[in-house]
């Protein structure tokens, strides 16, 4: 009885129809970015301080410059740089009154300046910006500072609770039925976002996206190494990975184009209600529906997809089965991800990596964005590291190996966020080497732990095991707004030395890993336990 593969090899591997199916995915992949990474653009913090009524018209009078004004009426302007009371407290003076002097005008208020009582920001705050964000249009600042990290959690909590429902829905229903349906669902949910009035609506209507959006780019990864050979499968689907890093790009020079953040969210979700046109252009996976036992309609699609590359089906492959059928004998169970010693072992080590890649690269991201310099740049140099991240990994994977690579690529990231760290502000363009080798770093682990992931476990719990270990990928996206919103209050940098310890223990675990590389996926249990 031949299989799937077998049929494969003689009709094309990765030939004229997997590539326009790997093409239109890829375009996928790319609108993925801006639900991931967003809240750099959207939630971008500018510089800030209080609103103080009288202010403008004293300067006015007095013929102050804007710095003579700041360091005149802004709580500990240019004593050390911004703080708290720079930008979230005021004077509580009255800045209307007639005899002000305009050489010392705290002195002839109060007469001594350390009396000068402080209050809050009661009537909002001036942005330096002439765009707008989240923060400057909610006020998400100071006291509120938090909601902004409540925005990003409320997104990766959807992708933790979506992935596993959309999971379930792209193996009841199929591939391009759970494709079709979350796209609709996230174009929907991106339009209304932009046109709700309210913070409350806006943190539902991302946590609803983020609920439909990573099982829509989880199905389109499953999909795409589905329809192609063996030889084929890991490079596609680190290539699929790759045309995230394509759409960060984009995402970048469209945020520069379009700095008003209801602006630039409508337009990089419009494009989405193409993906639509899926619907003539996608096959559903033939993999999918031979599990289904709808052998007929799996063998349609194998013939029109012999028809595309224009060769031949051999007329005895008349029908197809999964090489793995028998595996699905067995019923999976939590409890066997930690039954023995070796599993237990892999499943927490697992666990932790996904864990630490997320933290990692979405804290750097983050903290790239909060940090001194051009945003925009600064984003497109870490972007583009993310390309020779993914060649590293094509080269290497098969000649070293899978374990010491990704070691390496974890202990770099720690290494690097530590650099990092200890760079002085003032040499800012070497902090932002250092930061892009952290994010190359990372950008390598995050990559190969998906695969990885796969190799570690036998068949019949294989998708369980993904599914898992995984979802503290989501825990970790939840964790990490705060993680760097709330220490850079504390000192900027002190979020690197958190990422620095995390990357360097998820570095030293994966040692403790088996080598997969020219191994055979294991079958059962037991083989994973005699993985040495």
């Amino acid at each position: 009885m031949p299989t799937l593969d077998d049929i494969l090899e003689n009709i094309g591997e990765f030939d004229r129809f997997q590539k326009q199916t790997f093409f239109v995915l890829c375009l996928l992949s790319a609108a993925f970015t801006p639900v991931y990474v967003g809240v750099i653009f959207f939630g971008f913090i500018p510089e800030h301080r209080c609103f103080s009524p009288g202010v403008a018209e004293l300067s006015q009078r007095c013929g102050w410059s804007l710095e003579e004004q700041l360091n005149h009426t802004v709580p500990e302007w240019g004593s050390r740089g911004a703080s708290f009371s720079s930008r979230c407290r005021r004077y509580e003076v009255d800045w209307n009154a007639t005899d002000i002097s305009c050489t010392d005008p705290l002195g002839s208020l109060m007469g001594n300046w350390s009396t000068v009582p402080l209050g809050p920001c009661r009537d909002g705050w001036v942005y330096d910006s002439l765009g707008t964000s989240l923060v400057t249009e909610f006020n998400l600042v100071c006291e509120d500072s938090w909601k902004l990290d409540l925005f990003q959690s409320s997104v990766n909590a959807g992708f933790f609770i979506g992935s596993i429902n959309v999971g379930y829905i792209a193996d009841r229903f199929g591939r391009k039925f759970c494709l079709l349906n979350t796209i609709l669902a996230n174009v929907v949910c991106g339009i209304l976002l932009v046109f709700v009035p309210t913070y409350l609506w806006i943190v539902i209507f991302r946590f609803l996206q983020g609920l439909v959006s990573k099982g829509c780019w989880t199905a389109g990864y499953i999909l795409v190494t589905e329809v192609v050979g063996p030889k084929y499968r890991r490079t596609v689907g680190i290539l699929y990975q790759t045309a995230f890093s394509v759409g960060l790009l984009v995402f970048d020079a469209i945020a520069y184009t379009i700095p008003h953040w209801r602006w630039l969210q409508l337009t990089v979700t419009l494009p989405s209600c193409f993906f639509l046109l899926y619907y003539w252009c996608l096959p559903e996976s033939p993999r999918w529906l031979i599990s289904q036992g709808k052998n007929d309609k799996a063998m349609k699609i194998v013939s029109d997809m012999a028809k595309k590359n224009q060769k031949k089906m051999p007329s005895h492959f008349e029908d197809i089965k999964f090489e793995e059928e028998d595996g699905g004998k067995q019923s999976p169970s939590l409890i066997d991800l930690v039954r023995t010693p070796q599993m237990r072992k892999n499943t927490f080590i697992l666990m932790y990596n996904w864990f630490t890649s997320s933290v990692l690269y979405q804290g750097l991201i983050m903290h790239m964005g909060i940090a001194a310099g051009n945003m925009y740049l600064d984003f497109l140099y870490s972007a583009l590291v993310e390309f020779p991240a993914a060649f590293i990994i094509i080269v290497t994977i098969d000649h070293v190996g899978r374990r010491y690579p990704w070691a390496a690529a974890n202990m770099v990231a720690g290494a690097a966020c530590l650099v990092t760290a200890l760079i002085p502000e003032d040499i800012h363009w070497l902090k932002v080497i250092a930061a892009c080798i952290g994010r190359m770093g990372i950008t390598m682990a995050f990559e190969m732990v998906c695969f990885v992931n796969t190799e570690l476990y036998p068949t019949y719990i294989r998708n369980l095991g993904v599914m898992v270990c995984s979802s503290l990928c989501d825990v970790g996206g939840v964790i990490v707004p705060f993680i760097v919103y709330r220490l850079v209050e504390v000192w900027h940098d002190l979020p690197l030395i958190v990422f620095t310890v995390l990357g360097l223990i998820a570095g030293g675990l994966v040692l403790l890993l088996p080598e997969t590389k020219g191994r055979v996926l294991p079958e059962t249990v037991e083989d994973v336990e005699n993985f040495h």
